[in-house]
Formats: C-alpha cells, sequence, structure tokens
C-alpha cells in the first residue's frame, strides 16, 4: 500500500512574545484544522521535518500534536503518521438528529447529583492568554527541550519495553533516591507508584482508603483543583481555615471529628504559603494513628525553595504508616508530561497498585524511561539548580516593579518559596473585592486569579496572586505597568 505524502504546513512562529511556541503552534494548526485548510484525512509532517522547517525544537512539535491528539482534532495511525481526525470534536457539539415526524421529543437526559457538583466546581470565566501573571506555570523556554528530545526519542525506539505495575522500575528507584536525599522520605521503590499526573494520584488514594460519604478535612484556602477528585469519590469535604502553624488541627476536631482522611501541603500550603509547624505535623501524625485515619501529603512545588535546603516531608516523621505522599513533575518539568507519583506505606503498596491498574490501567512508557535518564544522568537536578536561581531572580524583580508600577494600589512581600506572591489591595483600592480587581486586570489581558475563589468556607481574606516564573525580568516591568493602570482605571482622579 502506497503511504499518502503529507502536505507542507504554512505556519509562523513569533518568538519573544508572551505566547509560547508550542502554544502558536497548537493554536494555529487548530485553526487550520477547523476553517476546513487542513481536511479530515490529511496527514501532517513528522515532527522532525516540522521541527527542521520551522527552526524549532522537535519537542515543541511533539508536545503541540500531543495536546491536538488528545483533543480530538489529530488522530495517530499506527506506522503511517499523524492525521487529520475523521469527525471533529465541534461536530459532537453541533450534531443534531432530527425527529422523526410525528415524534414526541423526550426530555434532556439529566446529569447524576456527583455529575451536577462536578460540572460546577470550576468557574467557567475563561483565561486570560499567556503567562502574563498566571500563578504555577513554569518557564517553558528555559526547559532543556532539545536534551528531552533527545531521551524521549532514545526511549521510543525501545520497543522490547512493557508497561509494568506501578510503572517503569528504573523511574521509581530514581524518585525514591530523589526523596530520601533532598525531602526525607523514608520509603524504598516499591513504594513509589507512577501515576498521570497529581489528580490521578489523588483519585487513586482516595478510592482505595474512603468510602463514600467519608469526611475529609481540606485546607481553607487551597487548591481548587483538589476539590475534582473528592467529589468523584463520594467525599464530603470539610474546609478548615489555617493559622500561623498551618491547618488548625483543633478547629477541624470540633468542625469533623469523624473526619477519615486529612489533605495537607505542610511544606508550603497553596496558596497562602504557610509552613507548618513541627508541633503541628507531630499532633496530625497522632491525630491519623489515634483515630484510624489518613493523611495525605500534597508537596507540590518544594523544590523551589529560596532560602535554605527543602523542608523535610511530614511522610518522614510517620512512624505507623498513615502517611500517603503525593508529587508531581508538572512545576519542575512542563506541565504536559503529565506524570506524578505516590509513595505509599509498605503495607498498602500492593494494594494501591492492584487498585491503579484496576481503575487506570497501564502508564505509557515513552516518557518514563526519558525522565527515569534525566534524572540518572544529572540532568533533573541541574534543572532544578537553574530554575530556582531563575525563579529567585524574577521574584526580586516582581518585587522592584511592583514597588516603581503598583505603590499603593497592591502590597506583596518576598516568599521564601513558590512560584507566586499574594498582593493584597493597597490603600487606594480599599473596599474594592478582589473579583472586582481580577475582572479589570483580565481586561488588560493580565491573569491574577482572586484569592477569594480559593476559599470554601465563610472566612475570606481579599488578595491576588501574581504568578512571576513564566515572564522575563523585562516583561514582568511593562506587565506591571499594564497592571496598575488596569487596576486605577475606575479610581477617581486626584484632584
Amino acid at each position: 500500500m502506497t503511504r499518502k505524502a503529507s502536505i507542507p504546513l504554512t505556519l509562523t512562529l513569533e518568538r519573544g512574545t508572551d505566547v509560547s511556541l508550542q502554544q502558536q503552534l497548537y493554536d494555529q494548526v487548530r485553526d487550520l484544522v477547523l476553517s476546513g485548510r487542513l481536511a479530515p484525512g490529511t496527514r501532517l509532517p513528522a515532527s522532525r521535518l516540522l521541527a527542521a522547517d520551522l527552526n524549532c525544537s522537535r519537542n515543541t512539535i511533539v508536545l503541540a500534536y500531543e495536546r491536538l491528539l488528545a483533543e480530538g482534532y489529530l488522530e495517530g495511525r499506527s506506522g503511517a503518521g499523524t492525521f487529520v481526525s475523521a469527525v471533529l470534536p465541534e461536530a459532537y457539539l453541533r450534531a443534531t438528529r432530527p425527529a422523526p415526524a410525528g415524534a414526541r421529543v423526550g426530555p434532556v437526559p439529566a446529569l447524576s447529583a456527583r455529575g451536577l457538583a462536578l460540572a460546577g466546581l470550576l468557574p467557567g470565566a475563561s483565561r486570560a492568554p499567556g503567562p502574563a501573571f498566571t500563578p504555577g506555570l513554569p518557564d517553558l523556554s528555559a526547559f532543556p527541550s532539545d536534551l528531552w528530545a533527545r531521551l524521549v526519542a532514545r526511549s521510543a525506539r525501545r520497543t522490547s519495553l512493557q508497561p509494568s505495575p506501578g510503572g517503569y522500575e528504573p523511574l521509581r528507584r530514581a524518585i525514591a533516591d530523589y526523596l530520601r536525599s533532598l525531602r526525607a522520605v523514608r520509603a524504598n521503590w516499591q513504594q513509589v507508584l507512577i501515576t498521570g499526573g497529581v489528580l490521578e494520584g489523588l483519585r487513586l488514594a482516595l478510592d482505595v482508603l474512603l468510602a463514600p460519604g467519608d469526611r475529609v478535612w481540606t485546607e481553607d484556602p487551597g487548591y481548587p483543583p483538589l476539590r475534582g477528585p473528592l467529589t468523584a469519590a463520594g467525599a464530603r469535604i470539610a474546609p478548615v481555615a489555617l493559622d500561623a502553624q498551618g491547618l488548625d488541627l483543633a478547629a477541624a476536631q470540633a468542625q469533623a471529628p469523624d473526619a477519615r482522611l486529612a489533605v495537607l501541603a505542610p511544606s508550603r500550603s497553596y496558596p497562602l504559603g504557610t509552613t507548618m509547624s513541627l508541633a503541628r505535623r507531630l499532633a496530625f501524625l497522632e491525630w491519623a494513628d489515634s483515630a484510624d485515619a489518613w493523611i495525605l501529603e500534597d508537596d507540590y512545588d518544594s523544590e523551589y525553595r529560596y532560602a535554605g535546603r527543602p523542608l523535610a516531608a511530614l511522610q518522614g516523621l510517620d512512624q505507623s504508616g498513615r502517611v500517603i505522599y503525593l508529587g508531581s513533575f508538572s512545576k519542575v518539568m512542563y506541565p504536559g508530561l503529565r506524570l506524578g507519583y505516590l509513595v505509599v506505606p509498605p503495607h498498602l503498596a500492593e494494594a494501591f497498585g492492584r487498585a491503579q491498574q484496576a481503575l487506570f490501567g497501564p502508564l505509557s512508557l515513552i516518557a518514563q524511561p526519558a525522565l527515569a535518564a534525566f534524572f540518572e544522568e544529572g540532568h533533573f537536578a541541574a534543572h532544578i539548580r537553574r530554575m530556582r536561581a531563575l525563579y529567585r531572580a524574577r521574584q526580586e524583580a516582581l518585587l522592584e516593579a511592583a514597588d516603581r508600577e503598583l505603590a499603593g494600589l497592591l502590597e506583596m512581600t518576598r516568599a521564601e518559596a513558590g512560584m507566586h506572591l499574594i498582593a493584597r489591595p493597597g490603600c487606594a483600592l480599599a473596599g474594592t473585592s478582589d473579583l472586582e480587581l481580577a475582572r479589570r486586570a483580565a481586561q488588560a489581558g493580565i491573569d491574577v486569579p482572586p484569592l477569594g475563589r480559593h476559599y470554601l468556607g465563610p472566612e475570606r481574606a481579599r488578595g491576588l496572586l501574581l504568578g512571576f516564573a513564566a515572564l522575563p525580568e523585562e516583561t514582568i516591568a511593562k506587565k506591571a505597568r499594564v497592571l496598575a493602570r488596569a487596576l486605577a482605571k475606575e479610581l477617581p482622579a486626584a484632584g
């Protein structure tokens, strides 16, 4: 059979903008597909050829193609290449079947109560284009894409690799070694399970440990995406306020004394950045042991600490096997990698592994050997060192820009760790809600999520989250001026 030749693509990538090359490529190919200029069944150029044509990293092409494949705009055919899908996602949304003449049209099928809860969790407002202060975004331009592409290509040539329960063993060993030395985690490699991202790991832990209707303590304010797996598992969320030492255990016990699980980020809560005290950590471990309960430790960005070594994990203090440790590579590598890990107590490792296979099946092995090599050859540690220095400088740039451009509008202080700062409204914006401030910023193309959206309980502090990691220092200064104009737009003129 003759292989159909791919057609050339007319694409242009602009350097030096706030929109990543990967995002530009995704947008342009998607537009070509939706406009019909790339017809269904059209074969796209191989990633290596397109990378050469556009003078960019092959990894940029691969990641954009993977996203288009995942969203249904493209489809892969084994041994043949990548093609425009025969049926596009939008076709499903538009498709309607005319009812036969005289037929009665029935009611629209209703969602389950759990489906309605899931659908209503996150706000429907679109995010501003580009990484203009969007929190949690790493700098993809600083990622060693060419090196990573070579490791992935080498991994892809190992056709003899077979999926294994728990994930690729060399990667599990590398993660265990890393966590023991850097985070004081007590674990051997058999306790490490590779997952398809942090939310999959959370859902696995919830399905293994909880029954529907069990109460779960969560930090308030907290990380909104965690609510999805909790709701899907049928958990009853009990949001508990934070104090200077972290989640308030006494308040939690008074609010939901029958809780079966506490979801904690003891090294650095999100978004406030609170670090849990040693006394509070020991108290939570004692509670879990005496109450026959569990602690899920979310260690989402411990690598980016700018004052001293990363803090030791709560899991390393656990003597009773009550802590499930959850980690991810989305911020230290790149979000599209979709790999994370769980560290489970030894007596639960087999049960977790079997449950993972039953719920999610085997993970793709393309990226796992590449990530193992990234660890083993020293690239991961070197990358973290580079990014830590880069992000520290960008935090300083944001603080300096705030002093110049945002005085009287927003107040922020230096953070010891993380990828964002919390800005509190200044005297000029006293009485203005953070939702309104975020709306003004969004109209100017700036994405500064309001702190209020991170709360579930009644207590709400005002503030905006400003991410600095993805922005070059000169861009930070420019965007701070844009933000200042947007926030001051509706203020009365001085006179």
